[in-house]
């Protein structure tokens, strides 16, 4: 098990090398064994153009060997040099069409720029043959975080170009099919020509929904492609020993790219796990740190690494929430106790200058020892024990699936003014989180035939293909949950013509949904009935009035238009069933909804007080208390953020 942090030597050269050596043997003695190097170092790789020297890094890797620690070394083109962005500023990256990002940033480069390609793979391509042979380095990240930060959006001339040339390949050079597939006869949009078709940027109302999910598409094509010239250059070069990553960031459903295609070449994947960052008075709940560990696991279907586990407070210009003590050490034994097999803490120390003065690491800029590095070293030594059990695969029998292009659909036109996928995504993941029930986090084209339990959100793209897998899946005895807005638009991001919603998955759900609004500030009542007759609920965000068909009504809403109206429904279906949850309803609900489907699926649900989760990997339990005050559990009192194996 690889246990340890990041490190940058290259920020403290003022202090000399004998810095390194002190730091490490710290390092060492706190239970480390590798370091994570060079992914920011660009000018120090190659200060000039043409001018390749690699000697900082060669003395930082040999005194890493001497200490017992191996190497993580990223690819430095988050961050390209000052004499880069003088001699071709077309590499810039731009906010709109002629506005240029200044360079001084990080990841300010455009994608579709050909002389940053050419220079990205030169530089990876001499530093990777440079350290083939090393057999302290046994692994290489490439780039850092793609498109976080808006870096996942460009509008320069360069990108108009390509992804004219996008749908040109696309549309087999047929402009009439484009036409059609988007409906430009709407507002007179049509076209004679790709060269004629605009880049979505700003305009008076808005932009065609279809081709806003191209321009979607076309950026996740172009910032994968990006990724794979690095890949593709590492693998040419690298030794035999060294594997190939990439850390991915968290707010992932919010950026232009999917990630499932981006990992498929990766030897494994890694994650930045930040569970507060700056601006924030509070981490994100503990749900939805589970939910994205899961989603991290599921992108390869095994499990991971983390290279930034956060443990002192962030932020660029604010500062976020401090962690409280025992807190972050309890973030890192949730990630591992969620399938991360290797973690390495974010940062060594805290840097004295430049843009992240304010990101804290494990030590500050006094140097000193502290409680966040007992927090550390405590962490390492509870960890090693359990090594064997935390690297086994984890199987689940409940998936919550999402689809890239659902969810760019959902940014392109939310409905609901209080609508956020991640929100509505959580709404139906988090109950049977609170179940302590292990859940898968997938991309719709994994196989999930094998589960018994499968959950779409909000999932209003969808196909005939999908419909079949999803039929089967349920004739076959297993158990489909949907949420509201289900099944209304097509792969073209347009409604489905001729059909009445749900389209194509209609008589599996057993509903029809002819009408549905948007709750801005509004709150509807539900009432329940056959086994949860007497049981009340309130919906938000959306509700969709379905009328029956085959399906039983489980929610009813009380408002005085809609008493024969069903929020949530269950429709027998071969030998599975069917349930569709019509609105943004109510966590106490879904809960109770959550026990019923789990009780029918033989599914074990474990009780725990509030904010104690609990996860089962084989032989081992690790229970976590994410509340601030202890909570009494059987046998044990478990303090406020403890940790407990059994």
């Amino acid at each position: 098990m690889y246990l340890g942090v990041d490190y940058y030597p290259e920020q403290w050269v003022q202090l000399g090398a004998a810095m390194v050596d002190e730091d490490m043997a710290r390092m060492r003695d706190s239970g480390m064994n590798i370091i994570r190097i060079g992914e920011f170092a660009w000018h120090m790789m190659e200060a000039t153009e043409g001018k390749f020297d690699f000697s900082f890094f060669d003395d930082v890797i040999e005194k890493a060997k001497r200490h017992g620690l191996n190497v993580m070394f990223g690819t430095p083109t988050a961050t390209f040099p000052a004499w880069l962005a003088k001699a071709h500023p077309s590499i810039l990256s731009h906010r709109a069409p002629g506005q240029a990002h200044a360079f001084g940033g990080r990841r300010e480069y455009c994608f579709n720029s050909p002389v940053y390609r050419e220079y990205a793979r030169r530089i990876v391509k001499k530093l990777v043959q440079h350290y083939a042979d090393e057999p302290a380095i046994i692994a290489w990240q490439i780039d850092n975080e793609f498109g976080h930060e808006g870096s996942d959006q460009c509008y320069c001339d360069q990108c108009h170009h390509a992804f004219q040339a996008f749908l040109r390949d696309k549309f087999d050079d047929n402009i009439r099919t484009l036409n059609e597939a988007y409906g430009t006869i709407f507002w007179g949009q049509t076209y004679n020509d790709f060269i004629e078709i605009p880049m979505p940027t700003s305009t008076i109302t808005t932009h065609n929904p279809a081709l806003r999910l191209d321009w979607a598409r076309f950026r996740s094509h172009t910032m994968n492609e990006f990724a794979n010239i690095q890949i593709s250059a590492v693998k040419a070069l690298r030794g035999a020993h060294q594997q190939i990553t990439h850390n991915l960031f968290g707010g992932f459903f919010n950026v232009a790219c999917d990630q499932n295609e981006l990992v498929k070449d990766l030897d494994f994947v890694s994650y930045d796990n930040y569970p507060v960052w700056g601006g924030l008075t509070a981490p994100i709940p503990p749900a939805q740190i589970a939910m994205t560990l899961d989603y991290i696991r599921g992108l390869k279907q095994k499990n991971f690494w983390i290279v930034e586990e956060l443990m002192g407070a962030q932020g660029h210009n604010q500062i976020g929430y401090l962690p409280r003590p025992n807190q972050a050490k309890l973030w890192a034994h949730q990630a591992m106790a969620r399938g991360c097999e290797h973690l390495l803490f974010f940062r060594w120390r805290g840097m004295d200058r430049g843009a992240e003065q304010f990101c804290l690491g494990i030590l500050d800029v006094d140097n000193q020892d502290n409680r966040k590095l007992a927090e550390v070293q405590s962490f390492i030594r509870d960890i090693k024990p359990h090594a064997a059990a935390l690297c086994q695969p984890i199987h689940a029998s409940v998936a919550v699936l999402y689809d890239f292009d659902n969810i760019q659909s959902w940014l392109i036109q939310q409905q609901s003014a209080t609508f956020d996928f991640t929100q509505e995504f959580m709404r139906l993941y988090a109950p049977f989180h609170a179940h302590n029930v292990m859940t898968d986090v997938l991309s719709v084209d994994k196989d999930f035939s094998h589960y018994k339990v499968l959950v779409l959100p909000a999932m209003q793209i969808m196909d005939e293909v999908l419909v079949a897998r999803l039929t089967a899946f349920v004739e076959q005895g297993g158990t489909l949950v949907t949420g509201f807005r289900t099944a209304i638009k097509n792969r073209d991001n347009n409604l489905h013509l001729l059909t009445h919603a749900p389209a194509l998955i209609g008589d599996l759900l057993g509903v029809i949904a002819r009408e549905g609004e948007a709750l801005v500030d509004a709150q509807v009542e539900i009432s329940g009935e056959g086994q949860f007759a007497g049981q009340k609920g309130s919906v938000t965000v959306w509700r969709d009035m379905l009328d029956l068909t085959t399906a039983t009504s489980l929610y009813r809403y009380a408002d005085d238009f809609y008493q024969d109206k069903t929020c949530v429904s269950r429709n027998v279906y071969g030998q599975g069933c069917a349930y569709v949850v019509g609105g943004g309803v109510d966590e106490a609900v879904l809960f109770n909804l959550a026990a019923h489907i789990l009780h029918e699926q033989n599914i074990p649900a474990v009780d725990t007080p509030a904010g104690v989760e609990r996860i089962e990997r084989g032989c081992l339990s690790v229970v976590l208390n994410h509340n601030s005050t202890s909570r009494a559990l059987p046998d044990v009192e478990l303090p406020a953020f403890g940790v407990l194996f059994e």
